[in-house]
């Protein structure tokens, strides 16, 4: 990405580099709406041609759908041109005769089931049937997917294996992904991690993961991808009805990210803009994934990504109370107050 103000870093001490801005591919699986199939290979192509080339799928993503698609995408490109990562945590089978497929916010899946499986096979044959949809002898990051409600099975299965993959060298990083910023803070405390993907808690609305996770992986050297920097939508277009984490925003956090556009809007900067570079002021930021459903969504988080923000705007949030005093601020001149 030439014209980024931050350069690919390094995951922990993993030697996986990522670029800054990276592509989020649950839409690839038809995430509440339908990708046409060439739609949906252009969007990945533009984040070849823009440099955002950290893609980061899961098996849930439409059942295997958005590994598939990426899968096709990637064919003929250099394995090392890109970074790849994915999950763990859900195993897909086939729908027995008669049932009844739950989507989970997907639609036009196929016809598979997933399968909580954090047992050692059940972590080395979900990895292994990755490989098989994306096309691909290895991926570079694999996280454990959204197992706050599996704590246990984590300890005593699902880590293990992940790290006795890391040490046969069959993956280069490992990690956790989910939204609840607490879980991943004790998992980051307790077990040798080289990231996590952490969505929705490091935001302009949301400092929870300042609190609770950020501090330990600083003093742990674990990286952080950012996702969610839209918080589902209310950071995009925060208008009446907006959603936050997947339902109608509450009123008042409404007013705040509508506060929060209209002092962008005095520095000539886009709400967007800022909600997707707001999460690099923490040191152990390394990454943000956003998603994309058109390649012209690919074009404009790129060039929101590169936007030029005056250290002004942040100073101005702080001074107004719609940014807490003692955040890290992804100052142009760090240090620089006015």
């Amino acid at each position: 990405m030439p014209s980024a103000p931050y350069g690919p870093r390094e995951l922990g001490r993993s030697g996986v580099t990522v670029p800054p801005l990276g592509l989020g591919c649950a839409p690839l699986g038809n995430l509440y709406r339908a990708v046409p199939e060439e739609r949906a290979q252009d969007v990945v192509r533009a984040a070849f041609a823009t440099g955002a080339r950290y893609f980061d799928t899961a098996p849930h993503y439409g059942a295997g759908l958005s590994e598939e698609r990426l899968g096709r995408a990637l064919r003929g490109h250099d394995r090392g041109a890109y970074t790849l990562s994915t999950k763990v945590g859900r195993r897909l089978r086939p729908l027995a005769p008669g049932e009844a497929a739950d989507g989970e916010g997907f639609v036009d899946a196929p016809a598979r089931a997933r399968v909580r499986d954090f047992s050692r096979d059940g972590i080395r044959a979900t990895l292994d049937a990755s490989l098989a949809r994306l096309g691909v002898d290895a991926v570079d990051i694999v996280y454990l997917h959204d197992v706050e409600n599996h704590l246990r099975e984590v300890y005593e299965t699902g880590f293990p294996a992940l790290a006795e993959l890391r040490d046969q060298k069959a993956v280069r990083a490992i990690g956790f992904g989910m939204n609840h910023s607490g879980p991943l803070a004790r998992l980051v405390a307790d077990l040798d991690v080289d990231v996590v993907l952490c969505a929705g808690r490091w935001t302009l609305l949301e400092r929870t993961a300042f609190d609770d996770l950020l501090p330990v992986c600083a003093r742990r050297g674990t990286s952080v991808v950012v996702g969610g920097v839209y918080n589902s939508g209310l950071l995009a277009d925060p208008s009446p009805g907006a959603p936050y984490d997947y339902a109608p925003a509450p009123a008042a956090l409404l007013d705040r990210a509508r506060q929060l556009a209209a002092v962008c809007a005095e520095f000539d900067v886009p709400l967007k803009a800022a909600a997707l570079r707001f999460p690099f002021g923490h040191t152990s930021v390394a990454a943000a994934v956003v998603g994309a459903a058109t390649p012209a969504e690919v074009v404009e988080n790129a060039a929101l990504f590169t936007r030029d923000i005056p250290d002004e705007l942040w100073h101005t949030l702080v001074a107004r109370g719609l940014l807490d005093a003692d955040l890290p601020l992804p100052l142009a001149e760090p240090g620089a107050h006015p």
